[in-house]
């Protein structure tokens, strides 16, 4: 064998185990495995997982946090205005060299998989997209990067962006992205999904939207998003993100939506970090957390999963591209800190983030990709509670990345 890893836990199964691996694949998982291989790993009792899959990120304006001038009105519209100005100017070695710093974070957090948003706009052209496809060139065969046409202006709202979209597939896109909320009108909002929806046909794509990331109960896209999805058998093939509005719909009619995301098929991604900053600005007391009902979600058997989306950038100044970190910010903001809770997060990161994207061989079990983590910890608690990055991260089989936590008390009693 090409690597054998020796005294692993792993999820749901009781005691030690080993893990075979041949040919960029798992080729055995058993309590003892007698032969030997090139490398073999001792993972001193702790879970060994498939690595994390981080669905939703904006890498185009990573690491602008470092250059950017001062948010003065701290709104989102300043945000998009101070993105402008470097929009304007982005080329793509900047991208590519800001965006890999962010993926080289990534790694060493134990990432392998990002869908990578890039913006599709008046303003900046296609030079994002461009910037992103080259980063997913430079890491080809490193690990998987999906390019979103993402339409960051909205599209009816941001004349000639359809436009700009459609070449955008053309030039390699990977997945349609969308962001109806951000329109003017009601009616704006649902054309601009129609149309994302025929661009997705077009070129039998999968569609990512940034939908309802409000307070505002008016906000009604989600519902439309899924009815469409419905009508156009995408089922399994569309995801959201944020639906913050979602929260503060009255509970009949939150119901009612949820369940006709579930129906559809439509994934959720939770952005927790985001949304603890972006919502609730305008709340003078008991101020809301804005994240969206992912418990809730979660319970009635939607695919929900949970994503980092910004990286040191004009909307956060955070973020380390780590998703435990996103998981542990899951567990507090949506209360879900029970042991099936906990569990269930972990979920959010790994497998239910990998059937949003659609992954292939996704997992940890015979014949899958041998694309995992040995992780820092015997429990998923434990790995969310210590938030230590993966000693080994393993992708094809071979070691990508190796972590050592070095800590020494001196002194005292």
């Amino acid at each position: 064998m090409d690597l054998i890893v020796r005294n692993a836990r792993l999820l749901d199964r009781d005691g030690a185990w080993e893990i075979g691996v041949e040919d960029g694949r798992i080729a055995a998982i058993d309590r003892g495995i007698e032969a030997t291989a090139e490398s073999e790993i001792d993972a001193a009792g702790n879970l060994a997982a498939p690595t994390y899959v981080n669905g939703h990120v904006h890498l185009d304006k990573c690491n602008l946090g470092d250059v950017m001038r001062p948010n003065l009105t701290n709104s989102f519209q300043e945000c998009l205005e101070i993105t402008w100005e470097h929009k304007r100017t982005y080329t793509v070695d900047d991208i590519v060299e800001r965006a890999s710093r962010a993926i080289e974070e990534g790694i060493l957090n134990g990432s392998t998989v990002f869908r990578v948003f890039a913006d599709v706009d008046s303003i900046g052209g296609l030079r994002p997209l461009e910037g992103i496809i080259a980063l997913r060139e430079k890491y080809a065969g490193i690990v998987e990067i999906e390019a979103v046409d993402f339409p960051q202006e909205a599209i009816v709202r941001d004349p000639g962006t359809d436009e700009l979209m459609e070449e955008g597939m053309r030039m390699g896109a990977d997945v349609v992205g969308g962001l109806p909320w951000h329109e003017h009108l009601d009616e704006d909002a649902r054309a601009h999904i129609d149309f994302c929806f025929e661009l997705a046909k077009k070129y039998d794509k999968d569609i990512h939207m940034l939908v309802d990331d409000t307070d505002n109960a008016n906000s009604r896209s989600l519902e439309y998003l899924a009815a469409r999805t419905i009508r156009e058998g995408y089922q399994g093939r569309v995801s959201a993100s944020h639906c913050g509005a979602l929260a503060a719909y009255d509970e009949v009619h939150a119901h009612k939506v949820m369940n006709l995301v579930r129906d559809a098929g439509v994934s959720i991604s939770s952005n927790p970090q985001i949304s603890l900053v972006a919502q609730g600005r305008y709340d003078t007391n008991n101020m809301r957390r804005g994240v969206t009902r992912t418990k809730d979600l979660w319970k009635i058997g939607a695919n929900v999963f949970a994503s980092q989306d910004d990286v040191n950038d004009p909307y956060y100044p955070f973020g380390r591209n780590d998703q435990q970190e996103v998981a542990a910010h899951v567990c507090h903001a949506c209360h879900m800190t029970y042991p099936d809770e906990i569990r269930a997060v972990f979920d959010f990161i790994t497998g239910n983030a990998a059937k949003a994207m659609r992954l292939e061989g996704y997992g940890l079990d015979v014949g899958t990709k041998a694309d995992f983590n040995v992780l820092a910890a015997p429990t998923v608690q434990h790995v969310l509670r210590l938030q230590q990055p993966p000693p080994w991260v393993i992708k094809r089989g071979r070691v990508l990345a190796r972590n050592e936590l070095a800590r020494e008390r001196i002194g005292g009693g």
